[in-house]
């Protein structure tokens, strides 16, 4: 019989909005109360499940990205070395740099609620939830752009994404949230709408896995088992969740993980870096959702 329809529709059921949207609202408040520089430029949106429209119940943590536009890490490693001397050429080095941002993020958030709401992890920095909002990670970047072309500032192409360092290590750390959400959208629309859904449904199996002690909270992240729902074919979507359960898990049972992308397709989702999942950790995911569903 395996995992009934009824219950696979109702793991497809998105979770809260409003109040996601109430925190970004919250935390772009905060920033523009704060007296910027008038040189300084920045964008405030949301990124993750909550953005992708792939948050489930019990979601908490809004992630939010606070990107600075005033200054920009450039990537010209794929560029003929012409066009890298032309882009030498054209921009200067900095002077505000990402500790600058940071800083000043920092005052305005602690400037905005009480220092004690505010602290920092590694990467992100928290804020605690409020009367009208939830908690949140705020990521403080700089735009980071992956040149494909420079010939000049009227005449160039680049993929943009985010750069920011890890504080504890220094790490260089980057991202394509933009993109990450602008793939997630063509996906949902090259399956019908049922990419989405189906992408909740596994987050919420995964979550029955937790809470009955068969997995660990850390084998699965979200951002990570969202990815890897990403590279199962349209094809296997759609008729209905069973199907569409079934054809996922069999597909990713058969299929080498090596190449998977995530979502944003500039970054490979398997591999050892911090910012990578663990094939074996994807595997145990799919074979204990296969035993949920023979066993159900």
């Amino acid at each position: 019989m395996g995992i009934p329809e009824p219950q696979l529709e109702t793991w497809s059921h998105q979770g809260a909005v409003a109040t996601s949207k109430a925190t970004h609202e919250s935390i772009r408040n905060a920033l523009n109360s704060y007296e910027w520089a008038d040189s300084v430029k920045f964008n405030v949106y949301l990124q993750g499940s909550y953005k992708n429209s792939t948050n489930i119940r019990g979601d908490s943590d809004v992630d939010v990205v606070v990107q600075s536009n005033t200054t920009f890490r450039g990537d010209t490693s794929a560029l003929p070395e012409n066009e890298k001397n032309l882009y030498e050429t054209v921009y200067s080095d900095a002077t505000y740099l990402w500790k600058d941002f940071r800083a000043d993020v920092l005052r305005a958030l602690r400037a905005y609620y009480e220092a004690s709401a505010v602290s920092e992890g590694n990467k992100a920095v928290k804020v605690v939830r409020g009367s009208n909002r939830l908690p949140a990670d705020v990521v403080i970047c700089l735009q980071y752009r992956k040149y494909l072309r420079f010939h000049s500032t009227s005449d160039q192409q680049y993929v943009e994404g985010i750069v920011f360092h890890t504080l504890r290590e220094n790490r260089r750390v980057i991202n394509f949230p933009k993109l990450h959400y602008d793939n997630s959208v063509k996906k949902n629309s090259g399956t019908n709408d049922w990419y989405k859904p189906t992408v909740r449904v596994f987050k919420n199996v995964r979550t029955y896995l937790i809470d009955h002690n068969v997995i660990t909270k850390d084998l699965a992240p979200s951002y990570f088992l969202e990815c890897l729902i990403y590279n199962v074919p349209d094809e296997k979507f759609g008729s209905n969740y069973q199907d569409t359960f079934c054809n996922a898990v069999n597909w990713l049972v058969g299929v080498d993980f090596d190449g998977f992308t995530c979502q944003n397709e500039q970054l490979l989702l398997f591999g050892n870096a911090p910012e990578q999942w663990s094939i074996d950790n994807a595997k145990r995911l799919v074979q204990k959702s296969i035993e949920l569903w023979n066993n159900w």
